[in-house]
């Protein structure tokens, strides 16, 4: 018995060590495969920071943006508390907007507020921000085509005049503040001529009372741009489609006093021509759909 015992006790160590080396010769197999599908793939080399910086630097002089934002990024993920890492985030700041990458651009901007709110080159993040929105609202396509702006989404106008805002207000002594106060003169006319736009639509449609809160948006926050006479006009003739007399008269006595030479042409609700009867509205009206009315 004895011996059986030990013969027993003989062969579960064999059996153990056979499948011992099985599991090596398993896992040695799987290695192998792995490397020569490419598995064990070489890590690129560090790039030292002056050196990768000095390609970004490089790439942007040539006008090669696209190449400046991977260097710029790949110094961001490899040194992100070097020596010119600050400086390397408002220059992808810059690349993203020659890049035509406004998304970008604006979130590279926030970011760099965000995290430097201190910094003495701020005013640059502010600027190329509110620079970025302002290109992107005069689109190629209006640029290059007679195209009515004051009937384009003006999203972009809004936020390209905030950003120049913050900087006039915060840093009024910045180099890139006069040239932002000029950009923010033509915000606002384009800003005046849509609300005005809006009015109109209204008035067509016998939509008085938010023909008149446009046409009031325009005389108490956009004043001092063209679109303020017709602003005014509009408030009076919605006023008296409304019945409110007073409100009318007061309009129409500040517009006279100011623009004593304004012509102003009815945009009041009209009859329906024929043709948009027959087509149920579809066609014979050129108004466009605006944005929603503003929330009082």
């Amino acid at each position: 018995m004895d011996g059986l015992k030990y013969r027993c006790r003989q062969s579960g160590l064999i059996n153990m060590r056979f499948v011992k080396v099985i599991g090596i010769l398993t896992l040695f197999s799987m290695l192998s495969a792995c490397s020569m599908f490419g598995g064990d793939k070489e890590e690129e080399p560090d790039i030292p920071e002056q050196q990768l910086y000095s390609e970004a630097l490089s790439a942007l002089d040539a006008g090669n943006f696209t190449l400046a934002v991977e260097k710029l990024q790949l110094l961001e993920a490899r040194y992100p508390f070097g020596r010119f890492s600050e400086q390397a985030q408002l220059e992808l700041i810059y690349a993203y907007y020659r890049n035509y990458e406004p998304e970008a651009a604006r979130a590279a901007a926030d970011r760099f507020v965000r995290l430097h709110p201190n910094h003495e080159n701020i005013d640059y993040a502010y600027y190329l921000k509110g620079l970025t929105s302002f290109e992107e609202d005069r689109s190629l396509t209006a640029r290059f085509f007679p195209i009515d702006e004051s009937k384009r989404d003006p999203g972009a106008a809004l936020e390209s005049f905030e950003s120049f805002s913050t900087l006039v207000n915060r840093y009024p002594e910045s180099q890139y503040a006069p040239d932002s106060l000029k950009r923010m003169q033509y915000l606002k006319n384009r800003l005046a001529q849509y609300e005005v736009h809006v009015a109109n639509y209204y008035m067509k449609r016998g939509a008085y009372v938010a023909a008149a809160n446009r046409g009031r948006y325009v005389v108490e926050n956009l004043q001092e741009t063209p679109a303020v006479p017709t602003a005014l006009a509009i408030m009076a003739d919605a006023y008296t489609e409304l019945g409110m007399t007073d409100l009318a008269a007061n309009a129409q006595e500040i517009l006279k006093a100011n623009f004593p030479d304004f012509e102003y042409k009815s945009s009041r609700k009209r009859e329906a021509s024929l043709l948009e009867t027959a087509t149920f509205g579809l066609f014979g009206d050129e108004g466009e759909v605006p944005a929603p009315e503003r929330a009082e």
